[in-house]
């Protein structure tokens, strides 16, 4: 019986000693752990450090190139601004912008960009201010040559053709373009070397600049009865398909005078209007001689209605 009671005894201890054990051991364990982790919060390993040092550094750097960046990006808008002012008083009118066209693109834009990895917003930090300052340089020529440009031209600016030859505010009167496009009578591909307004018969059409009246054409031609002005510098404009013409050649006019009543003499499909400009002795695209009365956005839609491929009405 004492030896029975003896090797229970025993075991217990063992037991005991065994608990014990295990308590110290998750005791020290749960302490190395506190330790590991109070060491990890106050006190950088030497890759750490190394890595937050590196991070220190390339956000300083990151920081001189943003300021870089903001610098020229500011010097560029300076000298845009300076080359929009030369433009207005040229011209009366706002340069036009293509930039609203490129709010999707600058969407996909940003998108990639978020994407992107800290060395590689760096590349392209470093690659954008690059292009900036040749944008800033080309700019700042730019506007050397326009102020020039301006300077020379003078009271000469008032013969430049500016404004359409018809009153069309809301843009839906330009029913043919310039280049080519389909001719109403033959049914094939010519080439149009002016634009088309679809008019009422007796509309009002103006002179687009200052100039003389070179040449009229009264008898029932191809283009019908026809006004040709001359403005002095290398350009003429020419007004086709006429009802009546209200000035004589050897005229003097100013820019949004009356000169003629719109017809549908001539060759032509229905009445309207064929307008021309002439530069040196060259037809040329007249939609980019509407700048004095277009807004931006308006100057933008009017290129595309001229680009439509719409058929012509002569």
């Amino acid at each position: 019986m004492d030896n029975i009671d003896t090797s229970k005894r025993k075991r217990r201890i063992r037991r005991q000693k065994t608990v014990r054990f295990f308590i110290n051991l998750f005791a020290w364990v749960a302490v190395a752990m506190l330790y590991y982790i109070g060491f990890s919060i106050l006190f950088d390993t030497p890759a750490e450090h190394r890595m937050r040092h590196s991070a220190d550094r390339l956000r300083q750097e990151y920081e001189v190139l943003s300021a870089r960046y903001d610098s020229l990006e500011m010097v560029l808008d300076n000298v845009t601004e300076r080359d929009r002012s030369v433009f207005r008083v040229l011209f009366e009118s706002d340069p036009y912008d293509f930039d609203t066209e490129q709010n999707r693109a600058r969407l996909a834009l940003h998108e990639k960009t978020v994407s992107k990895s800290r060395r590689e917003l760096k590349a392209d930090l470093a690659s954008g201010i690059e292009r900036l300052n040749e944008r800033a340089a080309a700019l700042e020529a730019s506007y050397q040559t326009i102020k020039q440009l301006g300077d020379s031209l003078g009271e000469a600016s008032n013969n430049i053709p500016s404004i359409q030859p018809v009153v069309n505010n809301q843009l839906t009167l330009l029913t043919a373009g310039y280049g080519t496009i389909l001719n109403p009578f033959y049914r094939a591909l010519e080439s149009h070397q002016g634009v088309d307004y679809t008019l009422a018969e007796g509309s009002s059409v103006f002179a687009t600049a200052d100039g003389t009246v070179k040449e009229i054409a009264d008898k029932n031609s191809t283009s019908g009865k026809t006004v040709v002005i001359d403005h002095g510098n290398g350009y003429q404009t020419s007004y086709g398909h006429l009802l009546s013409i209200l000035v004589r050649r050897g005229q003097k006019v100013h820019r949004g005078d009356l000169i003629a009543l719109s017809g549908n003499s001539g060759l032509s499909l229905a009445p309207h209007l064929h307008y021309e400009v002439r530069y040196n002795g060259i037809r040329v695209d007249p939609i980019h001689y509407f700048f004095m009365e277009l807004a931006p956005d308006e100057y933008q839609r009017i290129i595309r209605i001229s680009q439509s491929g719409m058929q012509s009405f002569d």
